[in-house]
């Protein structure tokens, strides 16, 4: 098994093989805990437009996502793990477009498969791939708005890596370097999009057991969810 390593939207788009999207702060952390509040499906798209026609078209769709980490205007949730666990999502459909991960999964069209990762479920995902024995795996780390270095995202492919040659990663120190890095925005007072919780919500390695594929439905993309057992 081959394992690159690849960044930001660019990367996607050179991604091979089983492509693993890799957004912790927040894109798919934020999908695993919707799927934990019981949401049916998770749509995803790249435009905020996308997201409010199917609305129009499916009246009691919940829209959620960002840009530039402030809820999209006319949205029903954000991009937050904290605002997503105060709400039942029971059967909901969900669309779900962010500035970087949902980004990262649409432009990855040279891949076999595309799975969306973040430390909540790397464990499931790392297991899902083993399973299938690809020849290429791509970790693509899609960094803060898909374009500037990510601590967690580069971490969390690393993590990944790691779980795929069969080894057990120390999470502690991983994280203690997020806290320092590209973390410290959840702990700024003055930064009001990035909640504390957040940050804590993100970084719990293996608390959902299962891997999310995207595949096409219909104009939008299918977030699959799978369960694994580790």
């Amino acid at each position: 098994m081959i394992i690159r390593h690849l960044e930001f939207a660019e990367g996607a788009e050179e991604a091979t093989g089983i492509a693993v999207i890799i957004d912790v702060f927040r894109a798919f952390s934020t999908a695993c805990y919707m799927y934990g509040q019981g949401a049916g499906k998770i749509l995803v798209t790249g435009s905020t437009e996308d997201a409010f026609d199917y609305k129009k078209d499916h009246p009691g769709t919940v829209l959620a996502g960002e840009r530039n980490e402030k809820k999209v205007k006319g949205f029903d949730l954000g991009n937050s793990p904290s605002a997503v666990i105060r709400k039942d999502l029971t059967k909901a459909t969900v669309v779900l477009t962010t500035s970087a991960g949902t980004q990262g999964l649409i432009k990855a069209r040279k891949a076999d498969r595309i799975l969306a990762a973040g430390f909540v479920n790397a464990p499931a995902i790392a297991a899902f791939i083993r399973h299938e024995k690809p020849d290429v795996v791509s970790l693509v780390a899609m960094g803060y708005n898909a374009v500037t270095p990510a601590d967690e995202d580069r971490l969390c492919a690393n993590y990944i890596h790691s779980l795929l040659l069969g080894k057990k990663p120390e999470f502690l120190p991983m994280r203690e370097q997020i806290r320092s890095g590209t973390g410290a925005r959840f702990f700024d007072p003055e930064n009001k999009n990035s909640p504390q919780e957040d940050f804590d919500l993100c970084l719990q390695p293996g608390k959902f057991p299962w891997a999310l594929e995207a595949v096409t439905s219909g104009s939008l993309m299918l977030l699959k969810k799978t369960e694994i057992n580790i």
